[in-house]
């Protein structure tokens, strides 16, 4: 019997300490933050402009607004800066207070814990395996249209699966929950990391449909988890309005605005970024292809998830074996609507990927 406790994506400090590892040393997989880590220039600025903390922010966050508002070619009247995605699915839940929710998942928890508090019934739509985890478009209407349900909360690219809605799936799921009055969430943390951002974003679809609210971050791809800004886009603007009412004053602090104006504005970063991580990930999804230990699915985001093929071969064994090697991944047991033995690991600097595919390849002799 396996006894491995499981562990969460983040929890890098719990996992050294049980397998006695100095976590420096470790690279991790689990976390799918951009390798790059914090932008070189902003960093610099912002240990010069340190002042920032003697002031409140703008209360209305008004140039922090405009710049994001110019980064996704949208009116600052439609943005509602927050403290990280979290603080936003909570008020946006809370102010469209939801009767029926429907979830597509597996995905993030922390849209059902958020929904749990509103008392409202959820519901699961599972994305099926056997259909590589893409959205079936006219099975996922059907339902919401037999379930009389009011709220759907999608993540696209989605986490784990990293497979995504493309426009023309998105605008026809769009226009049926439209004409059903049930409100779209889409939670697009991952969308830079996609290979083309325009095919995939929902952005542009809020100046069509006021059902729609589009929630992004900087956690990821800007490699700032610990700034907490997160940002929402729709043109619902009597929703914003009860969004902000509910909003704690000041949720975002001084640094945070100062910072994500800089995030916002440095291309030259955000080029360097994408190209790094499409050009790894097309490297390591075509070489997991190659090995009959697994099934990989064509990933959207920054991380890719594969089916472990190889008779009695757990996640769990998957992860000890990379572990041990200093590579930290992700067993995707704790997942929701996951049926079968999953990891998933983000895409990291060249020389990790080749080391995290070089210890994958040990699976084809591990004997169990």
């Amino acid at each position: 019997m396996n006894t491995t406790p499981l562990f969460h994506g983040s929890d890098i400090e719990k996992i050294c300490a049980y397998y006695h590892l100095d976590k420096n040393t470790v690279v991790n997989f689990g976390a799918n933050v951009n390798p790059l880590g914090l932008s070189e220039s902003v960093k610099k600025s912002l240990s010069s402009h340190l002042e920032v903390l003697s002031s409140y922010p703008d209360r209305g966050y008004t140039s922090l607004r405009g710049t994001i508002a110019k980064y996704c070619g949208v009116s600052a009247d439609c943005i509602l800066p927050g403290n990280g995605s979290s603080e936003l699915i909570a008020l946006l839940i809370e102010a469209c207070a939801p009767k029926r929710a429907l979830v597509l998942g597996p995905t993030y928890s922390e849209y059902s814990r958020e929904l749990s508090f509103s008392g409202s019934t959820q519901d699961n739509y599972h994305l099926r395996e056997e259909q590589d985890f893409v959205l079936d478009i006219d099975n996922i209407c059907r339902t919401l249209g037999h379930g009389k349900y009011d709220f759907l909360i999608l993540c696209n690219p989605n986490n784990p699966t990293s497979t995504a809605i493309l426009r023309n799936d998105m605008e026809r799921l769009l226009s049926f929950c439209s004409s059903k009055d049930i409100f779209v969430m889409i939670d697009e943390t991952y969308v830079e990391f996609a290979p083309d951002i325009e095919a995939v974003t929902a952005v542009s679809f809020t100046k069509i449909f006021d059902n729609l609210c589009v929630l992004r971050g900087v956690s990821k791809f800007f490699a700032a988890p610990g700034l907490r800004l997160g940002y929402a886009v729709t043109r619902n603007f009597a929703l914003l309005e009860k969004m902000k009412k509910k909003q704690i004053p000041w949720s975002l602090n001084s640094i945070g605005v100062f910072a994500g104006e800089l995030l916002f504005r440095d291309k030259e970063y955000i080029s360097r970024a994408r190209k790094l991580i499409l050009s790894e990930r097309v490297r390591m999804y075509e070489a997991l292809k190659k090995m009959p230990a697994f099934k990989t699915y064509e990933p959207y985001a920054n991380f890719i998830l594969v089916k472990i093929l190889k008779k009695g071969v757990t996640a769990s064994d998957t992860f000890e074996l990379c572990i041990k090697d200093g590579l930290m991944i992700r067993d995707c047991s704790s997942f929701q609507c996951l049926d079968g033995e999953f990891i998933r690991f983000c895409i990291m600097l060249p020389e990790d990927n080749s080391k995290l595919l070089e210890t994958l390849k040990k699976l084809e002799i591990l004997q169990k």
